[in-house]
């Protein structure tokens, strides 16, 4: 077969992919209209971050199995266009951990000794021995944000060189921080306060983009930035700024917002920030890693064996698939809701099966299901990759099953815990493709899980739910559909309404400012804008 690969890699993939006999083509810096003819034959596509995949690119490949991405992002690929023409995506999200673990190690002493500047002044004659007094790591507190694959390598690295580690993840359990030596807090002004160096680890996320700006950096006054993650997390100006004025002793960025980074980015003209061009994944070691992960990929894809890092492509019975296939998306959708509604660390999710599903092969419901809770964690988590999230992260997953499904015919619960706490969120379909959520938190609703939603705990009186149309009606919000449910009369009541538009935070404070509503939250799904 044909592989078309697009962007540099190790010979090692190349020569493996021809080693079982297919033809291996490498074409650089094609534009995408040559792109398209090149692709036109081409059984895989391998890339990296340089060619952009599109939906154009993918309905032209008639004979496409599998396009793999020689590394861990996927932003260049669409991924959804990928799904809709059969095409399996997989990247190689293992190859470069270590790499990039050891880049920010690097640039952690680096920047806390003022090695690069000290080199510098050197190089031009000047013995500036009094001026450079470093910092020490040992007995330092080290602040990991974000404790995926690498925050947890870094993690290991600095604690043995007599570093304290604290850590927030709002998806990592307190166990899995325990067993790495990390101390688990509960948010992001915590971390800051405790930490004297902070690394981050997380994905550029709409959620992560921007977190840390001015505020949030004079928080670790006297402290330093190492970020190795993605560019656009901090805000570029603000740690310039908090640097130059010395709020900071230094910063260490080896990604920015933009790349090729501009000559007028502020960071380029502070000199107590340390910066590199994107080197955390540069090694020979890690190249190679990545190469070979991606070769073996694509040769499982040709010989249709389970791809192992394919972020689009469930595997269920054929059998079974008409049975389940509406309840897909549903607890995907199901479990989306729950974690926005519990807003705090997950450790456990728990999937309850009733009636007819119970008597099916639910692993793939089940994965999604994880899915839609994961969603804020990373980008390309999905029904494939899912389960393996949750156990590198220490959270219990449970699957029950019970013929008894009160007046439905099936019905998937996903609720999500911490200790005690939980959110529970029911869901059913009607008509077979007709998905309604049934039940939060023991609350009877009939609620279209679509889009926006607002769910509003209140106490059950005369007039509140008025006056929550009123508040809406005045933000310019339209009402779409609302339900109301409630397990006495004159106790609390839960209320779920569906929305054309988002709810701003200062809606939400207006309408908790009334003591007759207990909580609200903004419920934002993927299926609508």
């Amino acid at each position: 077969m044909q592989v078309l690969v697009t962007d540099p890699i190790a010979d090692a993939g190349l020569e493996l992919l021809r080693v079982e006999g297919h033809t291996v083509e490498t074409a650089y810096d094609l534009s995408h209209e040559e792109l398209l003819g090149a692709i036109a034959d081409a059984s895989a596509l391998v890339v990296r971050s340089g060619t952009e995949v599109t939906r154009e690119v993918l309905e032209g490949a008639p004979e496409l199995r599998i396009v793999g991405r020689a590394g861990i992002g996927v932003d260049n690929i669409d991924i959804e266009a990928a799904t809709d023409n059969g095409v399996i995506v997989a990247n190689a999200p293992e190859g470069n951990v270590r790499a990039a673990a050891e880049h920010t190690v690097a640039m952690t002493f680096a920047t806390a000794r003022s090695i690069p500047q000290a080199h510098a002044r050197l190089q031009t004659g000047d013995w500036a021995k009094g001026e450079f007094l470093g910092t020490e790591v040992n007995d330092k507190t080290l602040g990991v944000i974000g404790f995926g694959r690498v925050g947890q390598e870094v993690a290991k690295r600095l604690g043995a060189v007599g570093m304290e580690i604290v850590t927030f993840d709002p998806y990592i359990s307190e166990d899995r921080a325990e067993q790495l030596g990390a101390e688990l807090v509960d948010d992001l002004e915590t971390c800051l306060e405790r930490a004297d160096i902070i690394t981050i680890h997380t994905p550029l996320t709409d959620e992560t983009e921007q977190m840390i700006g001015a505020d949030e950096l004079a928080l670790l006054e006297g402290g330093y930035v190492v970020n190795c993650a993605r560019g656009g997390i901090v805000d570029e100006t603000a740690l310039a700024a908090a640097v130059a004025d010395s709020t900071l002793e230094g910063a260490a960025v080896d990604v920015f917002a933009e790349e090729p980074v501009s000559p007028e980015n502020p960071l380029l003209a502070v000199e107590n920030v340390i910066v590199t061009p994107h080197l955390g994944a540069s090694t020979a070691a890690a190249q190679k890693n990545v190469a070979l992960s991606t070769a073996e990929q694509v040769l499982a894809a040709f010989a249709e064996e389970p791809v192992r890092n394919a972020l689009n492509a469930p595997s269920v019975d054929e059998s079974s698939f008409p049975a389940i296939e509406p309840y897909i998306d549903l607890a995907d959708t199901a479990g989306e809701i729950a974690v926005q509604l519990f807003d705090r660390r997950v450790e456990r999710v728990e999937i309850t099966y009733a009636g007819d599903i119970a008597d099916e092969d639910v692993d793939l419901v089940t994965a999604s299901a994880l899915k839609g809770v994961f969603v804020p964690l990373e980008w390309q988590v999905n029904a494939v990759n899912a389960p393996q999230v949750a156990t590198q992260r220490g959270i219990e997953v449970t699957e029950s099953k019970t013929h008894q499904a009160e007046d439905f015919q099936s019905l998937v619960t996903v609720t999500v815990a911490n200790g005690d706490d939980s959110v529970s969120v029911c869901g059913t379909q009607f008509a077979g493709k007709d998905s309604r959520i049934v039940r939060i938190d023991g609350y009877r609703v009939d609620a279209v899980p679509y889009g926006h939603m607002l769910v509003a705990y209140n106490d059950d009186v005369p007039g509140v739910i008025g006056f929550i149309g009123s508040v809406l009606g005045d933000a310019d919000i339209n009402i779409a559909g609302m339900f109301n449910g409630r397990e006495t009369i004159g106790g609390e009541a839960l209320s779920v309404y569906n929305l054309d538009d988002p709810v701003p935070e200062s809606v939400l404070d207006e309408l908790e400012s009334d003591e007759r509503i207990v909580h609200t939250s903004h419920i934002s799904l993927d299926n609508g804008e």
